[in-house]
């Protein structure tokens, strides 16, 4: 029988794993638009198809040049018997989506797809495959001159006397650019399946698996955006800017009133000196500033709003059937497998607190930009408290919103067994009013006796829950709320006092991992269990999960303490030598909890047509009959893993996304 290619017999697939990566043209920015959008372009096309069969010889599809991808492998993309691995798989299973012939809102199913990005993640190492490959120190290493190459194939050129006025450069234009341009796409491929080598004694767990299945679904079905909304938003915004733009200028003479330098000196021309104009710091001379220079910096406070940007980013985003897609960032923070927000960056959105928020809306959908700024006054805040109600469910259908109350709260007092806090969850009190009591000495309830406590009380919960200090308690706007600094070190010394267990509990994990590290044994406390591995300390949660942080060792903090130091993604976005000692590791032990009790809800609802989800909340596009109490009864049930823990789900139904 002939061989037509490696695992393939008279047209018959016997093939197990299919490795690919593909280079695309479009005109449409990948960045800005993500993927969904970018294969809507009417110019889309894969150029190159690299493929591996079993971890066989590369090949190279020439696409653009007129070779075809044999059909045993384009059967192969959704036989859901043969895995397909990419790096950021995500983009390759859409691309190729389009390339099968699939319309908009129907993509390739994801069940039979994996992704050595998230292999990577879950490993604690970078999401670039050459971030992955430098740091494994592969030896197919992704070739560094790629970012030129897709920048001359992949993206429109600019038209030019010396290019002959073209707009985009194809094979024949550069050829040995395209020669280079082919091994470049062959060695992806091979430094993908060197990822899949290097990290085979590790493999990600079905359950985990299954979770980015259920991540795929809900980015492939997206959310549907009132776009008359958004373009009125974005026409009004435009209008506002420049009526606040002439109104500061008229006011100051300036030619340029949005400049920093311009302002910054006209204030001090005024008599008014600052370093800088922040947010903070135009409130804070706004509490000193004569009448004639507040109104300068309020009309600069509302100029500073940016919430055309979000807008922008929505219209930019949606695709072709008005919903947007892919939104959502599977296992984004890999310290502890949380999502990350992409394009619309749903995890920072204004938050909203218009009563008639309605109204408000209807008015931006009309255009009416004379009644809004009569109503509101201020036009850009009424914009960016929209935000959120752009997000509609689709037609006959109705938004159930339902998120956990206080879940990181319940989780540390679960895991670190401080019974007055189960007591308080218990009973369903409210934790930051309990909280409250505890450091104010008096009764709080919420919307009730002392309640103006209450904000206090959360702000110390979420400031020195994991070792916070007065710094903390600054750094989450204590000050601003009116308690004066010589409180503050009683505050943490009454809240430490109040929850010993919690304490203790940051000790306990900095002792374990210290042990773990320093000697090179496993050990467990609180359910949590430390092991140091082939250069790895891996942190085993109680769902079973595993967190990892790359070549550990013990070190010095800049307090001349020992530390545990490893290697990962830094605050300057670069692959550094961090710290961690206790309090931090059970920063990330608690909010990686909390964010698998989220799966097990999402999993929970998973037919239940969820489109976003947001920190510890939920979204569903329902149908007018489902129930909101079903919904948030379903939410909250406990996970097997973590029995004793008290969970508690609320909920709204809505015609359009806000916070309730």
């Amino acid at each position: 029988m002939p061989v037509t290619l490696s695992g393939v017999y008279e047209g018959t697939v016997y093939m197990k794993s299919l490795s690919i990566d593909i280079e695309t043209f479009s005109s449409v920015n990948l960045a800005k638009s993500g993927v969904y959008r970018y294969i809507e372009a009417s110019d889309f096309e894969i150029l190159l198809f690299g493929y591996s069969v079993d971890g066989g010889a590369v090949q190279i599809i020439d696409l653009a040049c007129g070779e075809k991808i044999p059909g045993e492998v384009i059967t192969a993309l959704t036989d859901e018997t043969v895995t397909k691995w990419a790096f950021n798989a995500n983009f390759e299973r859409i691309c190729l989506s389009r390339f099968i012939g699939l319309p908009t809102g129907e993509y390739i199913n994801p069940v039979s797809w994996r992704c050595s990005m998230v292999w990577a993640a879950t490993m604690g190492l970078p999401l670039s495959l050459e971030g992955v490959g430098s740091v494994l120190n592969l030896d197919k290493q992704k070739l560094t001159e790629g970012k030129e190459l897709i920048k001359f194939f992949c993206q429109p050129c600019s038209p030019t006397k010396a290019n002959g006025q073209r707009t985009r450069n194809f094979p024949y234009h550069a050829p040995d650019k395209w020669l280079a341009f082919k091994k470049y796409n062959a060695r992806d491929v091979e430094a993908e399946m060197s990822i899949q080598a290097k990290l085979s004694k590790f493999p990600v767990p079905d359950s985990v698996w299954d979770e980015y299945h259920l991540d795929q679904e809900i980015n492939d079905r997206g959310v549907a955006l009132d776009m008359t909304l958004v373009k009125e938003a974005i026409d009004i915004d435009g209008r506002s800017r420049s009526e606040l733009t002439m109104a500061m200028k008229k006011l100051t003479e300036l030619d340029n009133p949005n400049s920093v330098q311009q302002m910054k000196q006209w204030l001090s021309d005024n008599g008014m000196e600052t370093d800088t104009l922040g947010k903070k710091a135009v409130v804070e001379l706004l509490r000193s500033a004569p009448p004639e220079l507040a109104e300068v910096l309020r009309l600069r406070q509302q100029l500073a709003k940016s919430s055309v940007k979000k807008y922008q980013a929505m219209e930019n985003a949606v695709c072709a059937d008005g919903r947007a897609r892919g939104m959502f960032q599977f296992y984004g923070a890999n310290r502890t497998g949380r999502w990350a927000g992409r394009l619309i960056q749903m995890q920072n959105l204004p938050q909203n607190h218009l009563e008639d928020l309605a109204e408000a809306r209807s008015l931006v959908r009309c255009g009416d930009f004379d009644a809004l700024k009569m109503l509101y006054e201020d036009v850009p805040d009424t914009l960016s408290q929209l935000i959120r109600t752009a997000f509609v469910p689709r037609t006959d259908a109705k938004f159930i919103v339902s998120d956990f109350s206080a879940i990181e709260a319940r989780v540390i007092a679960w895991l670190a067994d401080e019974q007055w806090r189960q007591d308080v969850f218990a009973k369903g009190g409210d934790i930051y009013c309990a909280s409250a009591s505890q450091m104010f000495k008096v009764p709080v309830e919420k919307h009730g006796i002392n309640g103006h406590l209450r904000q206090k009380g959360k702000i110390a919960e979420l400031a020195l829950g994991y070792g916070g200090s007065v710094g903390a308690l600054k750094a989450m706007g204590a000050l601003d709320m009116g308690l004066a600094e010589e409180e503050l070190p009683l505050l943490v010394d009454a809240w430490r006092q109040s929850n010993p267990h919690i304490v203790k509990f940051w000790w306990d994990v900095d002792k374990a991992a210290m042990e773990a590290v320093r000697y090179k044994h496993t050990n467990s406390t609180h359910g949590i269990t430390f092991t140091c591995q082939s250069g790895m300390l891996f942190i085993t949660l109680p769902s079973g999960r595993r967190l990892a942080y790359v070549k550990p060792r013990i070190g010095e903090n800049k307090f001349g303490g020992s530390c545990i130091t490893y290697e990962g993604v830094g605050s300057t976005k670069k692959w550094e030598r961090l710290d961690s000692y206790g309090p931090k590791f059970v920063e990330n032990i608690v909010q990686a909890t909390a964010r698998d009790i989220l799966c097990y809800a999402m999993q929970t609802l998973r037919r239940c047509s969820i489109v976003m989800h947001i920190h510890d909340e939920i979204v569903i596009e329902a149908d007018p009959h489902m129930s909101l109490s079903s919904v948030c009864e379903q939410m909250g049930r406990t996970p097997p893993w973590a029995k004793g823990l008290q969970l508690r789900a609320h909920g709204y139904e809505t015609d359009f996304y806000k916070k309730d």
